[in-house]
């Protein structure tokens, strides 16, 4: 059966403490030979040969399935680009823990500034350059803290701003609050004012536009979604008009634009246009019914989908969020949000 868009009336606008030494995982011992050189070196362990390591004292590890083990303790995953730079090239230490998936920039600032990073046994400093060949450490109480920052669902209304409020309109934030939580909601974590502290959308969503909306505390989350190298996908219902000659010009058709629109129009649609001078990713797009088109992107510019359909000659009258990654909205009623649970990933 064809999912159908239905959208609601918009509303009228009315701690410097240094961490103790923690000691890193001890890497397996080497195999006996004959080489005395090989013995003479330190063991490694091959997953994170050439990567850097992460290390914790064995009671502070995080118990297995409970918070992210870290990229650099686990096996690596292809690249969603291949990393051209030298093993030796310096970067800096907030971007190397960025790549190595265990915070955000940002949020590897602030470990750096509370002293729980170190790097080669050493505090690091901030803007500190380090190389791929560098020992880097985190402390116990960095995993702590991230474990307390959580990630919003929200079925976000039309007449609501993704971000900070602007021109009068209220963010989004607002709505999460505890008379607004799904009942259904089925994660076992209690709403505490300061899960609505720092959320920040990872992915807009405009001002006349409706679905899921991401909010989160974690950096991870916002990377993982809004990355550069991102490779999630984001899936939209998109009701439309054909309006070759713009929405007020001669020739508009509401009725089954399906039945008038190019299919060599539908083909640029799904790759060849650009915006801001530069060339959009490929993406899925078809007629989901007579008069609402169904889009999979991988990456999400200012007002993409409307400004696409501007080129073809269609204009937008409806567009509804319904699925990032593999987290859909489902049944989650307008205006309310649910955490997202520890084992839903995107």
């Amino acid at each position: 059966m064809s999912k159908t868009l239905s959208l609601p009336k918009r509303p009228q606008s009315s701690g410097a403490d240094q961490p103790k030494p923690y000691a890193a995982r001890k890497s397996r011992p080497a195999p006996a030979g004959p080489s005395s050189e090989r013995q003479a070196q330190p063991p490694r362990d091959p997953r994170v040969q050439g990567q850097g390591s992460v290390g914790w004292s064995g009671q502070d590890r995080p118990a297995a399935g409970r918070d992210r083990v870290p990229a650099a303790t686990r096996p690596p995953r292809p690249a969603a680009r291949p990393d051209s730079r030298d093993a030796s090239e310096p970067v800096r230490l907030n971007k190397r823990l960025s790549d190595l998936g265990l915070c955000s920039r940002r949020e590897g600032d602030e470990w750096i500034e509370r002293g729980w990073v170190l790097v080669n046994g050493k505090t690091a400093q901030m803007g500190q350059p380090v190389t791929a060949l560098d020992r880097i450490e985190v402390a116990p109480q960095a995993t702590a803290q991230q474990g307390a920052r959580v990630t919003i669902l929200l079925h976000k209304p039309i007449g609501y701003v993704s971000g900070l409020p602007e021109d009068g309109h209220q963010s989004a934030a607002v709505l999460v609050q505890p008379r607004t939580r799904w009942k259904e909601d089925r994660t076992p974590r209690r709403f505490e004012a300061g899960h609505t502290r720092g959320l920040a959308p990872a992915g807009r969503l405009d001002i006349d536009s409706t679905g899921l909306l991401i909010l989160t505390q974690d950096g991870r989350v916002a990377k993982a979604l809004i990355g550069e190298d991102s490779e999630v996908e984001k899936e939209y219902l998109v009701r439309v008009h054909w309006a070759p000659n713009g929405p007020k010009g001669v020739g508009v058709v509401m009725q089954n634009p399906q039945a008038v629109f190019p299919p060599e129009r539908l083909a640029l649609l799904r790759h060849g246009l650009s915006l801001d001078g530069q060339p959009l990713r490929p993406a899925q797009v078809e007629w989901q019914n007579e008069d609402q088109l169904r889009f999979v992107l991988k990456e999400g510019k200012k007002r993409q989908i409307r400004r696409m359909c501007e080129q073809v000659g269609l204009h937008v009258v409806g567009l509804k969020r319904i699925r990032i990654g593999r987290i859909v909205l489902g049944n989650l009623p307008l205006g309310e949000w649910r955490f997202l649970g520890e084992n839903e990933k995107f």
